[in-house]
């Protein structure tokens, strides 16, 4: 095999791969020796088949199976020689090939940067911290309580109202034309739940038992429902009662409906999970600062094509969000020419995060165990209730989703590392205040200002799978 560098610009490298007819045409007959004993052909003895015929009725198929492992190999010899890290999947483009004849290649790559890390000591961090207020867990306790709601009918008849109970039949059309699942009789909807499209519920307010109510809505245009979707609808409905919704009462009973022996166990359960809720947003700040501060030092130069696979990732979702009315007030205004600059720059940050946090955790030897990783799949599975073996299947059949969620694991095993090496006071606040930071930060260009996986070099390449950091994100 002969290599021969063509271009060496930056990150970008260039090769002329040349593997000699002779080579070739030695692996060709290794394999269709091999086949002698694999093949039965009628007439002939196992292992005893004459070359010449197998070449006659194989040799196309063998000649093209040899190729592509020649160009495999020979590629990962070339790179392995000369000590080179391809950030993504070299491309390769056969220049020349005729059997019996050298096989000629172009190889095309870009390798990582030389990425410098420093002493994490030298970052100064500050952390929120706040625990939940004795009315913010009663608070959570009533509301599991209105979820144990009865209803009553009213004492005396009057107007409905928000939190009101109504039974009711509808019937709704979409341009005069009755559709599937748009009537119901003896519905039971609750004023205020929002249970149904907007602008619906609040029509009915205010209205008496056996009244008739025309009711005019408008579908939002990401509605699941591809005829609904945008449409506007109008709904017969018949008020057949008016209920009175009363909550559990806030005693031991009720804790036993939620699986806990005393009032006093659940509220001690309630504050142990806004704790939790807490703490992760405080989590979340934290490693927001941090990011900022990394990206500051991460100056290298990003590999084009990984930032453009993180482009063309980021500006599908804009895209989608943009045909459904969903763009980001501070965007509606922009020329898509500035909007793409925006997101580019977007894009580059996340790689260059992505292949820090990569290069942290090769120098550090930190690794998601098999164990992490069924964590972290359970973890997602519950994120789809209902659908749980379906996800499990689905990573099972596909390794490269696997990878995709090894990526975050190993971002927030990183983002730990370096947390524990910083410099992090603590600063007491409370619910509000933890709230209004994180909303600050979301308003900022860069939004959640996350990385890209940090999966890293080859395995980084197809699988790129980030957190989150387009804007208003």
């Amino acid at each position: 095999m002969q290599v021969t560098e063509t271009l060496a610009e930056g990150l970008k490298r260039e090769y002329k791969v040349v593997i000699g007819a002779s080579d070739i045409a030695e692996k060709v007959d290794a394999r269709l020796e091999k086949l002698k004993s694999e093949v039965r052909i009628p007439g002939f003895r196992p292992g005893k088949v004459p070359t010449s015929l197998l070449k006659r009725r194989f040799g196309q198929a063998v000649l093209g199976e040899v190729l592509e492992s020649a160009l495999q190999d020979s590629s990962r010899q070339a790179l392995d020689e000369r000590g080179l890290r391809p950030a993504a999947q070299p491309d390769v483009e056969v220049t020349s090939f005729e059997e019996g004849k050298d096989l000629e290649y172009d190889l095309k790559l870009e390798v990582l940067p030389e990425i410098e890390l420093f002493d994490f000591q030298e970052i100064e961090l500050e952390r929120l911290v706040a625990e939940p207020a004795e009315d913010q867990v009663q608070e959570a306790l009533e509301a599991l309580a209105k979820q144990q709601r009865s209803t009553k009918p009213l004492e005396e008849e009057r107007p409905a109202q928000t939190g009101d109970v109504l039974v009711v039949d509808f019937k709704g059309t979409v341009d005069g034309e009755a559709l599937p699942g748009m009537e119901a009789e003896g519905h039971h909807l609750e004023l205020g739940s929002n249970a149904f499209v907007a602008g619906f519920e609040e029509q009915l307010v205010g209205k008496n038992k056996g009244d008739d109510v025309e009711v005019r809505v408008t579908f939002p245009e990401e509605y699941g429902n591809e005829k609904l979707a945008g449409k506007e609808a109008v709904f017969q409905v018949k008020i057949q009662d008016i209920l009175a919704a009363e909550p559990a009462a806030l005693d031991d009973e009720l804790a036993r409906s939620y699986g806990e022996e005393s009032l006093e166990q659940l509220k001690e359960r309630l504050k142990e999970s806004l704790s939790g809720e807490y703490k992760q947003a405080s989590r979340s700040l934290v490693k927001r600062q941090l990011l900022d501060i990394l990206a500051e030092r991460c100056t290298f130069e990003a590999p084009e094509k990984l930032v453009n696979m993180e482009f063309e990732g980021i500006w599908q979702r804009v895209e989608h969000d943009r045909q459904h009315g969903r763009l980001d007030e501070e965007d509606k205004d922009k020329d898509e020419e500035t909007l793409k600059a925006e997101y580019r720059a977007i894009a580059e940050r996340r790689v260059r995060l992505g292949l820090f946090l990569a290069e942290v955790g090769r120098a550090e030897n930190i690794e998601v165990s098999q164990e992490e990783l069924q964590r972290g799949l359970l973890a997602e599975m519950r994120n789809y209730p209902g659908q749980e073996q379906a996800i499990f299947e689905f990573y099972q059949k596909n390794p490269s989703a696997l990878v995709n969620l090894r990526g975050p694991l190993l971002e927030e095993k990183v983002v730990d590392h370096i947390l524990e090496k910083a410099k992090v006071t603590e600063r007491q606040t409370d619910r509000a205040g933890l709230m209004a930071a994180l909303e600050a930060i979301d308003s900022t260009p860069e939004g959640s200002a996350s990385s890209a996986s940090a999966s890293g070099g080859e395995e980084a390449t197809a699988e790129e799978e980030s957190t989150s950091e387009e804007k208003g994100a």
